[in-house]
């Protein structure tokens, strides 16, 4: 039991940073973006390529985040520079990133050597005995940690005041002399790199490449905000932020459960679409529940 709650603990925070990032596409800046797909695998392609030529695994990292912020901002031209449609732009960096990703590692699938050096294997003496079994946690919730307090200090700034009134309202950015396409690339851009940042986490918790891993990761993100932002939302002093990673937890939770009570493997996927139906009409329903604007203000006589 103890070994199932960490391995959900684990596998929910390295996602949760990815669906920190669809946070900002889907809640802040309502852009459908499936470009995600791919920079999450672009992630692992970079950061395995970084490995296994002996870089440094922090510094691999970091390269992921930047390859990611790359790919959403090709995105953005396409859309904001070319005026393609939302979701056709996505899906033509997602398209082109397979072939990008394949041609990074050069193959389909790959695993890193035993003896390659990793962010685990770096920081696996400090944590002798019983306490091993906690050593990858507590480095992916330092890294998780880390992504969530700079996406909440960068959108307390002013270029995140600007992205989230690019998304509320672009006519406030227009008055305020701000260009809103260049503010829905930056968002873009920083949505693909926590994307890929989450695939070089999990590149290394694995140690494994596949150029299909991110099939199915916009549709994870999106439950597990939808299901931060409609449980955890009325709850004082919990920044949306910590919402969404612990709405991934619970959706990796139930995965895992049903994982364990004996659901078959090839099965998940319909499994996680499931769930997301369910998180969706949830969300609905709480939606239906609340009260109406100007309910219960009393009329003039």
């Amino acid at each position: 039991m103890e070994g199932l709650i960490v391995g959900i603990l684990e596998q929910g925070l390295i996602y949760g940073i990815l669906a920190m990032g669809i946070y900002i596409t889907y809640s802040i800046l309502d852009f459908p973006d499936l470009s995600v797909d791919g920079t999450f695998p672009l992630g692992i392609a970079v950061c395995f390529v970084f490995i296994n030529h002996g870089w440094n695994p922090w510094l691999a990292l970091a390269a992921a985040f930047v390859a990611g912020c790359v790919a959403g901002i090709f995105t953005g031209i396409f859309h904001v520079k070319l005026k393609i449609r939302d979701l056709l732009s996505g899906i033509l960096t997602m398209t082109a990133l397979y072939s990008v990703n394949y041609s990074i590692v050069g193959k389909a699938s790959d695993f890193l050597g035993m003896d390659s050096v990793t962010i685990f294997s770096q920081t696996a003496k400090f944590f002798p005995g019983h306490a091993a079994v906690y050593s990858k946690l507590a480095v992916i919730l330092v890294i998780a940690l880390a992504a969530k307090f700079g996406l909440d200090w960068y959108l307390r700034t002013k270029s995140g005041f600007l992205l989230r009134s690019a998304g509320d309202n672009e006519g406030l950015v227009v008055t305020l002399a701000q260009d809103p396409g260049t503010i829905k690339i930056i968002g873009l851009a920083l949505c693909n790199g926590l994307v890929a940042l989450s695939g070089s986490v999990y590149c290394q918790y694995s140690r494994a490449f596949n150029v299909g891993s991110g099939t199915g990761s916009l549709v994870m993100g999106l439950a597990a905000v939808i299901i931060g932002l409609t449980v955890f939302r009325k709850v004082r002093h919990l920044n949306i932020t910590t919402g969404v990673l612990f709405g991934m937890i619970i959706y990796k939770a139930c995965i895992s459960i049903a994982l364990a009570l004996g659901l078959p493997s090839q099965d998940t996927n319909l499994a996680i679409t499931v769930l997301f139906i369910l998180t969706l009409m949830f969300d609905l329903y709480v939606l239906s529940r609340k009260k109406k604007p100007g309910s219960g203000v009393k009329k003039n006589a």
